[in-house]
């Protein structure tokens, strides 16, 4: 309907683009439609996760900055996911705030629960560094409630309580990643991850819990 409207309209050339973050849903838009008896086709133009590269580097998402939004749509949930979420987000940070939102959402939209956890617990890192390398629409990701409760403790000298907090916080996190993707874990693996002290350590399991299979991978 849209290929033979527009073209009686407009006169000219017409073809229907279509975005689809999924290979699957890419794949099946892909096909030539029929509406000939053999005689007449339509294929559709696909932009999807197999044309569209994974822009890792802000510098890079901010020269193609709608680009770098389709990357994160296309290649968000997957392993590089939160690298390709993280450049784009920092390329909206040069947009007005109208826009930046708007492609925010776009993106948000698009992530996994498991992504969009990670990108909060990323978010809350750099607040708690003091790096503010997110719009402020990201940043109220974050519990503000919560934030002000690290600053406090931070004031108050309770430097040690903050950390176990930290590190409790992302044992949690990535305890509920590994339940959300299904991955079983041993009384061995299980305290492996209670008895884990390092912030690094669990940041890389995290990390690695996005497009894993086996509590092996996430331990590699």
């Amino acid at each position: 309907m849209y290929v033979t409207v527009v073209r009686a309209r407009k006169r000219c050339g017409t073809v229907v683009l279509v975005v689809a973050p999924g290979a699957d849903v890419a794949a099946w838009a892909a096909q030539n439609i029929d509406v000939g008896l053999g005689f007449g086709h339509i294929r559709p133009l696909v932009l999807g996760p197999a044309v569209v590269p994974e822009i890792t580097e802000p510098a890079e998402a901010e020269e193609e900055t709608e680009l770098a939004v389709l990357s994160a749509v296309a290649h968000g949930n997957g392993p590089n996911g939160l690298a390709v979420v993280q450049a784009a987000l920092v390329a909206l940070a040069r947009l007005d705030q109208e826009h930046a939102a708007v492609y925010f959402q776009v993106i948000w939209n698009g992530l996994r629960e498991p992504m969009r956890q990670a990108l909060e617990a990323l978010v809350m890192e750099r607040q708690f560094e003091g790096e503010a390398t997110f719009p402020p629409f990201v940043q109220k990701l974050i519990d503000r409630g919560k934030l002000e409760g690290i600053r406090e403790g931070i004031r108050e000298g309770e430097l040690k309580g903050i950390r176990e907090g930290e590190l409790k916080g992302k044992r949690d996190t990535l305890l509920r990643l590994l339940a959300r993707t299904g991955i079983a874990l041993t009384q061995d693996e299980s305290e492996r991850i209670q008895a884990c002290t390092d912030v690094a350590t669990l940041d890389h399991w995290i990390d690695n819990v996005l497009g894993a299979k086996t509590a092996a991978e996430v331990f590699s």
